[in-house]
């Protein structure tokens, strides 16, 4: 048979007093004590003796106490100013870091007829081509007084290109007379970097031969229907030099 082993309770132990540590406590605080009563003596002793080095001794300390508040204070500044450095520094990180928004660009059909199109709908055509394969600030300026320009744009690269637009019948070829009328106003008037001719029939050789004397790009129907489709150049990626000192070499001979 099992005995049921009996549980002793817990007794909480008394401390009781200790005449050592107790004496000992009371010699130490009456040796604190001395030492500040004689460092109290010495202090009264030198203000009585010499009172002015005490006063600096005093301000000494003050000016001590000021500047080393004064330099936590600017420590704290400038902690709170590089936080704030270090926070726009992140923001303009993620800023940089992200991808740029695509400029949206007119859409165009990949088949026009532009023999459907109108002379105002033709312009507007070629300035969605621009637009499209990216260039900038295009305008449609064409009209009474245009002075032979009627689109405007910056090329992506930056240049400033401008087209005039002959709708015309197949069969009606774009002579010299247009391109020298052209010549005279795009590089002089219109300041242009890149001319550019568009037609959608065909140019005369005596034009063509104008136009590659004075720098103006030739755009005839093939190549229109070639840049509207994708398949060939855009017209200022075939630009050479030209400008007004080419115009006016060229419109000697006209």
């Amino acid at each position: 048979m099992t005995m049921p082993v009996r549980r002793t309770p817990s007794v909480k132990r008394r401390y009781g007093f200790d005449l050592r540590s107790t004496a000992l406590f009371f010699l130490f605080l009456a040796v604190v004590v001395c030492v500040l009563g004689l460092a109290a003596r010495v202090v009264a002793d030198a203000v009585e003796r010499r009172p002015a080095w005490m006063f600096v001794l005093v301000a000494v300390g003050v000016a001590g106490c000021l500047g080393l508040r004064r330099r936590v204070h600017l420590a704290r500044a400038a902690r709170r100013a590089a936080a704030a450095l270090d926070e726009a520094a992140r923001e303009a990180a993620d800023v940089l870091e992200a991808p740029p928004v695509p400029r949206p660009r007119a859409a165009v059909e990949v088949a026009v007829d532009y023999d459907a199109l109108t002379p105002e709908e033709f312009e507007e055509a070629i300035a969605a081509l621009c637009e499209r394969d990216g260039c900038s600030g295009v305008e449609v300026v064409g009209g009474a007084g245009d002075l032979g320009a009627d689109v405007m744009a910056a090329t992506p690269d930056g240049r400033r290109v401008v087209i005039q637009c002959k709708h015309y019948a197949p069969s009606h070829r774009v002579g010299s007379q247009d391109l020298q009328r052209f010549g005279g106003t795009c590089f002089t008037v219109h300041e242009a970097d890149i001319a550019v001719l568009v037609c959608t029939s065909d140019f005369t050789a005596p034009a063509v031969e104008y136009a590659d004397q004075c720098g103006i790009v030739c755009v005839d129907r093939e190549t229109l229907e070639a840049w509207t489709e994708g398949t060939g150049p855009r017209p200022w990626e075939t630009a050479r030099g030209g400008g007004a000192a080419g115009w006016e070499t060229a419109g000697a001979g006209y």
